[in-house]
């Protein structure tokens, strides 16, 4: 598909990327009431799903995906859920596993390129929910997660009609880096902290595969991703990790109409992030790359951001087509 010109417009203040990124992670709100639902896995896990309605009965649905550490109360997931809501489309806000405020109870979580249980909660949406239709939308780690489950697969659900990946590490070895980088300090240390702080808690559940030892030995997100993320998911080490599940390689197989908005101030992404040639090879996938936007901060008057209205935009023209 050819690359699409984008219109987004940034207020002033919000053109330079940190302050996007800053404001729309720390400052935004997003009033939704949400009803909780915990499915429970054949693994004996669980994972807590937070759903929002539209006013009248709905066959149709987003499953919404959120970030690093995030959390299905985050405004980037709430604000896009209220929108479709208010467009006739039911929502449902994912917390991966250990997201939701409480532990999950095996010693491993979630990771990048863990799309098995995205299977199931799509599997659910349509066997135990009823939906006919149903759009994803992933923002950062949930979007790569999106983009690789459909890209991996040949057996995607025909339910699934659409796809918007929001500020998508196409390329994780290559994010994790510009994560490193002193520019991004900030960030990068504050991912840490989170993901430590709870490390440490299921560190006092798992003993015996974690010692304190190796969680005081994580000084940077790399250290986190050697440490626990490759060795709890069966990879060999942390750049096994990166290169198996970053969604890159699998985005010439997408075959469901699938939007990734990266915006070219995005200082978590690099050059391999913003995969042109696969775009324009693949009928399937479109690219928008905003000059603005930062990461996840694609801020607009009225409320709602441009992501969000970009998303039930494509997914109207692309649903029914």
């Amino acid at each position: 598909m050819p690359i699409i010109e984008s219109t987004f417009k940034a207020p002033f203040f919000f053109r330079k990327g940190f302050i996007a990124t800053v404001y729309s992670g720390l400052f935004r709100t997003v009033n939704l009431e949400q009803e909780r639902e915990r499915l429970e896995l054949a693994d004996g896990d669980f994972i807590d799903l937070d759903w929002s309605y539209a006013k009248q009965k709905s066959d149709k649905v987003i499953i919404l995906l959120h970030g690093l550490e995030g959390h299905a109360q985050r405004p980037y997931l709430t604000g896009a859920a209220k929108l479709f809501n208010q467009n006739g489309i039911d929502a449902v806000s994912v917390n991966f596993r250990g997201c939701s405020g409480e532990p999950n109870r095996k010693y491993y979580a979630y990771h990048s390129g863990a799309t098995e249980d995205l299977h199931d909660i799509i599997l659910h949406a349509i066997q135990e929910k009823g939906y006919n239709e149903i759009y994803l939308k992933g923002v950062s780690l949930g979007a790569n997660l999106a983009l690789k489950y459909l890209g991996e697969r040949d057996n995607v659900p025909a339910e699934v009609k659409a796809c918007i990946g929001v500020s998508v590490p196409c390329s994780l070895q290559h994010s994790a880096k510009q994560l490193h980088s002193f520019k991004n300090k900030l960030f990068h240390d504050r991912f840490k902290k989170k993901l430590v702080t709870s490390l440490k808690v299921k560190q006092s559940k798992f003993p015996e595969q974690l010692s304190e030892e190796e969680v005081d030995s994580i000084n940077t997100l790399t250290d986190f991703d050697e440490v626990y993320t490759s060795k709890a998911h069966g990879f060999k080490d942390a750049l096994d990790y990166y290169e198996q599940s970053s969604c890159l390689q699998f985005l010439p197989n997408i075959k469901v109409p699938s939007l990734i908005i990266n915006a070219l101030n995005d200082s978590f992404l690099t050059p391999e992030c913003f995969p042109v040639k696969i775009a324009k090879n693949n009928p399937n996938l479109y690219l928008e790359m905003p000059n603005h936007g930062g990461h996840v901060g694609f801020i607009q008057r009225g409320g709602f951001y441009y992501n969000e209205k970009r998303a039930l935009e494509f997914v109207l023209d692309k649903a029914h087509t």
